[in-house]
């Protein structure tokens, strides 16, 4: 195993400034035990112990927590960690009892949405954890109303995804956590999760059962037939399982460069974005033959 010394040079820490804009003049930062921070309520985000982990661990370990983070009290004691699990895992590691953060009276809408945001834009999101995640911050933005504004696209501006993007991954979030699971470990598609999510809990249990006894991969034409059936409300287990065992065609891989088509794409559009066009004026040119 190749020496990781050096490694926290690697390391890039955001300033306060640029994961929250402002400025931090005039705000009390503490010094918080690190007993008394505790996990956000329904956190989407996992924090485990990897290589960068053990980067920002040597970082801490080095110069400390050079940016503090954002909790807000508790009426029970002691702080919700709003951002910052990451780097109260990586001072825990590092031997420190104690984390700066600042504290504020963030409602819980605030707290959710800035908790997203600071999270979003990390390169090694699951597929679960970006669909629980913008299910939270849209419903958060909801609540607020005309002061936050609601709409798809406002939800997925801090990332830079589309409004289209964010509605499938806000669909995706009604997947149960084994079918979550089932997409974070690639055994079925995003687009074949999003039609499932349609489904029933009921359903998705039919599937999930049928899924884990075959391990059979799901299709686009299967998942739209489950769809069908399951909003016809004529999914039941012998249904999914005839569904699941039809041959499936040979799958069909078609490349298209990305300077080819970089032409007709701005770069605001994802590959989501770009496989859902393609598909759309794909399937008008079938029907206008």
């Amino acid at each position: 195993m190749g020496s990781k010394t050096g490694s926290a040079s690697k390391v890039r820490l955001n300033t306060f400034e640029d994961l929250f804009g402002g400025s931090t003049s005039g705000e009390q930062i503490i010094h918080a035990r690190l007993s008394d921070l505790h996990t956000f309520q329904g956190h989407p985000f996992r924090v485990l112990d990897d290589e960068k982990m053990e980067e920002t661990t040597e970082s801490i370990s080095k110069y400390g927590v050079l940016v503090p983070g954002i909790v807000r009290p508790r009426t029970e004691g002691g702080y919700e960690i709003i951002a910052g699990h990451r780097r109260k895992r990586g001072s825990e590691k590092a031997g420190l009892d104690t984390m700066p953060v600042i504290v504020r009276n963030y409602t819980d809408d605030e707290a959710t949405i800035i908790m997203v945001d600071s999270n979003i834009q990390r390169e090694d999101i699951l597929p679960s954890e970006k669909a629980k995640a913008y299910a939270m911050k849209y419903e958060a933005m909801k609540h607020q109303g005309s002061k936050g504004g609601s709409t798809l696209e406002e939800v997925g501006e801090a990332a830079g995804e589309s409004g289209k993007t964010v509605q499938r991954y806000v669909w995706l979030a009604r997947l149960s956590d084994d079918l979550l699971g089932m997409v974070d470990a690639k055994k079925i598609g995003i687009a074949q999760g999003v039609d499932i999510s349609f489904l029933s809990e009921e359903q998705q249990q039919y599937v999930t059962v049928i899924l884990q006894e075959t391990g059979v991969s799901v299709s686009n034409a299967q998942a739209a037939k489950l769809k069908e059936y399951g909003k016809s409300g004529e999914l039941s287990l012998a249904m999914v399982r005839l569904i699941l065992a039809e041959e499936k065609p040979k799958e069909r891989k078609v490349t298209i460069k990305g300077e080819k088509i970089s032409r007709y794409f701005s770069e605001d559009y994802s590959n989501d974005d770009i496989e859902s066009i393609i598909i759309q004026l794909l399937e008008e040119w079938q029907n206008n033959q």
